[in-house]
């Protein structure tokens, strides 16, 4: 768990995914020698800040977005949501201006519906504040901000490890709507081929989805991917005897969204590991769940 620890305190909220995908590289540069095959890395210019791996020869990707909701400091003491973050009056936020690293309050006025930051100076606007990590580790559980998405790009980096053909996808803006994703999938497409895909990305707990009973397989949220497709990821989940949940939901989204809409054939399924406190700094996952989701994903990139 102290690498799903490091990738929880990286700053990088939707927009601003430098220091998260230079953070990947290291990585993967210093770790890749160990894994089954080096992977191609393929980012800069025309990819913005995003980063690719690929694997031998591939026939399916792994989205995961790299970027977390936050807040940016408007004018005043204003504060301006980035994505849906939970705001609570007494929040810890961390970020840094020019004049250096920042830690203040979250304000919360309940009657005008606004946001405010406590802070002993004014801070620089535009300047993006995320919550303070306190990572915390049990036997069955971690809680702390942005494992949304950060278990998502952890469990992706597990998978890299014993990958022989398949694509890693990291991608920005997730949390505020999408954009990349429409470009990797054009890009991936054109030069592989690929129309398969993977959404790494973390999902609720629910009244039918629990913790500890193992990953979630979505059948829908806002969005239906094909039937056929998720039937199969579903068999192949059972054949493996890998725990998994599945989830209907009729609201919310994923990358698999830019996939969904655009003009290429892609098939899509959204599979994550539920957690309760969706979007505040104390989001919550049961081990049993992360475990499964590693384990499902390295089959499905083995068998799809």
């Amino acid at each position: 768990m102290e690498l799903l620890r490091q990738l929880c305190q990286v700053h990088a909220p939707s927009g601003n995914e430098v220091k998260m995908k230079e953070f990947l590289l290291n990585y993967v540069q210093e770790h890749q020698a160990s894994w089954a095959v080096q992977p191609q890395i393929i980012h800069g210019q025309g990819f913005q800040d995003c980063l690719l791996l690929v694997f031998g020869k591939p026939r399916t990707v792994i989205f995961a977005h790299m970027d977390s909701i936050g807040f940016m400091v408007r004018y005043g003491k204003q504060l301006i949501k980035i994505g849906g973050p939970v705001a609570k009056t007494g929040y810890t936020l961390v970020g840094q201006d020019k004049q250096g690293p920042i830690e203040c309050t979250l304000e919360v006025d309940e009657e005008e519906r606004e946001l405010f930051y406590n802070y002993d100076r004014d801070i620089e606007r535009g300047t993006e504040l995320v919550f303070k990590c306190d990572f915390r580790e049990t036997e069955e559980t971690v809680q702390s901000c942005y494992l949304d998405n950060r278990l998502g790009v952890w469990n992706a980096l597990q998978v890299a490890q014993t990958l022989k053909d398949g694509i890693i996808a990291f991608g920005c803006w997730e949390e505020t709507g999408g954009g990349s994703v429409a470009y990797l999938a054009k890009y991936i497409y054109e030069t592989y081929g690929v129309t398969q895909a993977l959404i790494s990305d973390i999902t609720w707990v629910t009244e039918g989805v629990h913790a500890g009973q193992g990953v979630a397989i979505s059948l829908r949220d806002s969005l239906i991917p094909r039937r056929s497709y998720v039937q199969k990821i579903i068999a192949l989940a059972e054949e493996a005897n890998i725990p998994y949940q599945v989830e209907v939901e009729s609201a919310g989204g994923s990358d698999g969204k830019e996939l969904h809409y655009g003009n290429i054939p892609w098939d899509w399924c959204f599979i994550g590991a539920p957690e309760e406190q969706v979007h505040s700094p104390d989001e919550l996952v049961h081990k049993n769940d992360i475990y499964a989701m590693v384990n499902l994903y390295k089959v499905l990139m083995q068998k799809l």
